[in-house]
């Protein structure tokens, strides 16, 4: 799967058997950046991260917490995790997975989240 077009189905059939909590499979790498798809069951045990990171939902719902501030999400939500920041998916349903988008230096970019172009 070293293409430039990532199907969710491959990308899904490479995940770890459902047993595993922590899910998760690399679809590509390039430079700083990293993709892969994030599929947990039963909890989600990641600790934080030492690169920047995006979320993109596709299937599945629950709620997200980051830095201690909670909310929900669903199909189509981004959920952006600034480095180092502690965070985790709660009480998601069976089918919930995620592409995951990391990048930059370790420590991340530095800037405040939240700010639109």
């Amino acid at each position: 799967m070293r293409e430039w077009l990532f199907s969710l189905a491959e990308a899904e059939r490479l995940l770890p058997g459902d047993g595993k909590d922590s899910r998760f499979t690399d679809a590509f790498r390039h430079g700083t950046m990293r993709l892969g798809l994030y599929g947990p069951r039963g909890s989600d045990s990641q600790t934080p991260h030492r690169q920047d990171e995006l979320y993109v939902v596709v299937s599945g719902s629950g709620r997200f917490v980051k830095s201690g501030e909670e909310r929900t999400f669903a199909p189509g939500d981004v959920i952006f995790v600034e480095a180092g920041a502690e965070h985790r998916f709660v009480d998601f349903t069976d089918d919930f997975a995620a592409w995951v988008i990391f990048w930059g230096a370790d420590g991340g970019e530095g800037s405040s989240p939240g700010t639109r172009a």
